[in-house]
């Protein structure tokens, strides 16, 4: 099965043609959308907008959603797995996400990831989500979505106030339990997306160990965003991973600098690569690249995941997939890097998320890009 764009000859939001990502593709191993706020197109002021509070937005973004698998002849009962970007006004009126979700989904619930951020793109926006769904029904999935895990005890309460490598090693612990219900391991972990507020980043080089120590012998891939808050108030670390049942082959086009990090730049498992968050950083030597200039950053970033796709045996047109992590100082220049995207990027294009972060790992970071290939 080719990489194939979903169109639709009416989407009522706005005029999706207009911008550098798609609002999803098909591929033989899964269904990609792009993350969606509530924001549609105000004729009278010739303007985006996002309007009404968090359940009037919520069904307005599943109605979006409802669309474009309709659009690829799939349905809510062909979701697989969520991501709710929640911005910080939103957690507080987040129950009622949550009711709108259940609502609609009725008795397939998709597995859930949930990410505070510090904030969305859109600014009126309480939330934006992302939605993965089946390739083809009655397809047996390879992949295996863990929920958002967090550092607590079966009460609810986090583990090591305070302590990042204490609740690393909760958050794995919980990981190894979920897994070891589905007939599978640590080892089979292909990626994780490590998030953390500002306060744990001074530790953050510790739970390399930790990494060590749990996952492997083929280390995932990996994407490390600090946000201002999580979900628990005391939880100062919580991780979404993702397993496969396919044997996981590490992919390396000769970086030397991830000889020393528990993590691989790029892992394949069947047809998906899955690759660690690129960020404008010498592949050899680490050092931060262009430093405070977003544009100049995004070209070299598009660059170093070409690279990964293109060492795994793929070509641009199969990235299917990328999260755009941004940080405040990036946003006056950032509708730039859509000329970035359409230089780069071959048609379909992919579907993409954007979201702004609190920090990135290295200073001088303004971008860091998760991205998402399947290969033939």
């Amino acid at each position: 099965m080719a990489i194939t764009p979903i169109h639709l000859d009416r989407f009522d939001w706005y005029d999706y043609r207009r911008y550098s990502f798609s609002l999803g593709l098909k591929t033989s191993a899964g269904t990609y959308l792009s993350g969606h706020t509530a924001s549609e197109y105000e004729p009278a002021t010739s303007r985006i907008v996002v309007r009404g509070g968090m359940t009037e937005q919520v069904r307005t973004i599943y109605a979006k959603v409802a669309a474009i698998l309709e659009g690829g002849g799939l349905g809510y009962g062909d979701v697989t797995r969520i991501v709710e970007y929640v911005h910080p006004e939103g957690i507080q009126r987040y129950a009622e996400a949550a009711a709108v979700r259940r609502e609609l989904f009725g008795k397939h619930q998709p597995v859930v990831n949930t990410v505070p951020v510090k904030s969305l793109l859109r600014p009126d926006a309480f939330i934006e989500i992302e939605v993965t769904a089946a390739a083809a029904r009655g397809v047996a999935p390879s992949t295996v979505f863990l929920p958002s895990i967090e550092p607590v005890d079966d009460q609810g309460n986090v583990v090591g106030v305070g302590d990042l490598v204490a609740q690393t090693h909760a958050v794995y612990d919980r990981a190894a339990r979920m897994l070891s219900a589905l007939g599978l391991g640590l080892d089979r972990v292909v990626k994780t997306a490590t998030y953390i507020t500002p306060r744990a980043l001074p530790a953050y080089e510790n739970t390399a160990r930790v990494r060590r120590e749990r996952l492997g012998p083929v280390y995932p891939a990996a994407v490390d965003i600090v946000m201002p808050r999580l979900l628990h108030p005391q939880a100062i670390v919580q991780c979404d991973l993702i397993a496969s049942r396919e044997a996981p082959v590490a992919v390396n086009p000769g970086w030397t600098r991830y000889d020393e990090l528990a993590c691989s730049p790029a892992v394949r498992a069947g047809k998906l690569l899955y690759m660690s968050g690129q960020g404008a950083l010498d592949p050899k030597s680490g050092r931060v690249l262009h430093k405070g200039d977003v544009v100049a950053q995004a070209e070299c970033i598009y660059g170093n995941v070409l690279q990964l796709v293109r060492a795994a045996g793929g070509a641009s047109r199969h990235l299917v997939k990328t999260i755009e992590y941004v940080t405040p100082a990036s946003l006056d220049r950032y509708r730039e890097v859509t000329g970035v995207r359409s230089k780069m990027l071959q048609e379909p294009r992919p579907a993409s998320t954007g979201l702004i972060s609190d920090a990135l790992l290295r200073p001088g970071m303004r971008m860091d890009v998760d991205a998402l290939a399947v290969l033939d």
